[in-house]
């Protein structure tokens, strides 16, 4: 089943571009030494000084390797920011102990399974901003969810979740109550991806928080026996309906290495 993507998030924070000197004027190299250059020419540029910036206006080298083997959704461009909408989840010490226990089990059937290294639900698809547009974009946001109040909701469905492009799987946690509030938070978000003309989310989402992923689409192994293990742990885990409840007490947005929060009444 495919869901929404939970991509890498990256920045191109830096705008610094590098010129090189000016050419030659012609006539500058037939005066003999020592001779002051006329008005309004200039000296030769050095080689060395020519080809000193060689290549600084390429963009960095997307090397998958780097990081964790993820491959962008979109290429890398100087003055292009990844931004992501989302609620931040924060996790208490008896969840990363169920979480333990899921990734042990789940990784008999995929080992490659690595723990996420935050938790969050979705509000919006990773779209691209250009970087004059981030304060802009986030006032929209913060004027758009400014009379939203805190909810509670809980999360304690296993299911197993792909990108669009299938190149990377995910365990989450899908929500169960409080979807509707989720929705209401989702439609003025929208409104404001519309108004920057940015994709906006998924027809019929589903909530959730991201456990644990893997390079590649592991579906087939994950699916069905592993599944039902996985929720069986969830269930059985002392106070799991209690650990799994939790409240939307923020909105936040990540903008390459720039996070903004929008309290929740």
């Amino acid at each position: 089943m495919s869901a929404a993507p939970l991509v890498g998030y990256s920045s191109s924070g830096s705008e610094d571009e590098a010129e090189a000197g000016d050419r030659v004027r012609p006539g500058a190299e037939g005066r003999s030494r020592g001779q002051s250059p006329l008005p309004g020419q200039r000296l030769p540029v050095p080689d060395s000084v020519l080809h000193m910036f060689a290549g600084t206006e390429e963009g960095p080298v997307d090397d998958s390797a780097q990081h964790g083997g993820r491959v962008r959704t979109f290429p890398h461009e100087r003055g292009n920011w990844a931004t992501h909408v989302y609620v931040p989840y924060e996790a208490r010490e008896e969840f990363l102990d169920l979480l333990d226990a899921l990734l042990c089990h789940a990784q008999t059937y995929v080992p490659r399974l690595v723990r996420m290294e935050a938790f969050h639900l979705s509000l919006s698809q990773s779209v691209v901003l250009r970087h004059h547009w981030i304060l802009p974009f986030v006032q929209a946001l913060k004027d758009r969810v400014a009379s939203f109040q805190r909810f509670c909701f809980t999360a304690d469905q296993i299911k197993i979740y792909t990108n669009q492009e299938k190149t990377r799987t995910f365990v989450g946690l899908e929500v169960t109550s409080g979807h509707a509030h989720f929705l209401d938070l989702v439609a003025e978000v929208d409104r404001v991806m519309e108004e920057f003309d940015l994709s906006t989310f998924y027809q019929d989402p589903s909530f959730h928080i991201s456990l644990a992923w893997c390079v590649g689409d592991a579906r087939l192994q994950m699916e069905g026996p592993c599944l039902q293990e996985l929720q069986g742990i969830v269930d059985e885990f002392e106070d799991s309906e209690m650990l799994l409840r939790a409240y939307a007490e923020q909105i936040r947005c990540k903008s390459g290495n720039k996070f903004f929060s929008m309290p929740l009444k």
